[in-house]
């Protein structure tokens, strides 16, 4: 595999702009576990097995079930996950493959019902944030688990 550039020593200044974005939308009214599931989702839907393996090992810091992490992938079928939580999943999944006519009415309706306004819109800005970062890792194939120690990750306890 021929190795690739390391984006945040190329970037410093925009990679730095970057942490603070997303430390502003950590601060923002998404609580964090729906944080982790989106992040968890969008990363699945990506393909992006860095941030997959890091979220997943952030949410079971967070305290996430182990069960619920398996079931991120089939949750309109789990019985495992709140309408809220469903919700978010849903506007994460649109907003990361964006439809051909945009996004449809009726799913919009059905996130507005467990989302208050200010919610979808820092919902929005998550998931933002998620593809823009799965997009970077995707590109420069950043290794998975290469940052545990660095990011605390390592307490996760999972290898």
């Amino acid at each position: 595999m021929t190795q690739r550039i390391n984006y945040m020593q190329q970037s410093p200044e925009l990679f730095k702009k970057f942490i603070e974005f997303g430390n502003l939308i950590k601060d923002g009214s998404i609580e964090e576990s729906i944080r982790d599931l989106v992040v968890i989702r969008a990363s699945q839907l990506n393909g992006c097995a860095f941030c997959l393996d890091m979220h997943v090992k952030q949410a079971r810091m967070h305290g996430e079930r182990e069960l619920r992490l398996h079931h991120v992938a089939a949750w309109r079928d789990s019985t495992l996950f709140i309408p809220r939580e469903r919700a978010a999943l849903a506007w994460t999944e649109v907003l990361t493959r964006l439809p051909e006519q945009g996004v449809p009415d009726d799913i919009y309706e059905r996130v507005r019902t467990q989302l208050s306004e200010k919610e979808l819109s820092d919902l929005s800005f998550l998931v933002m944030s998620i593809n823009a970062w799965n997009r970077i890792n995707v590109g420069f194939k950043t290794v998975p688990g290469s940052f545990d120690a660095a990011l605390g990750l390592d307490k996760s306890k999972l290898s």
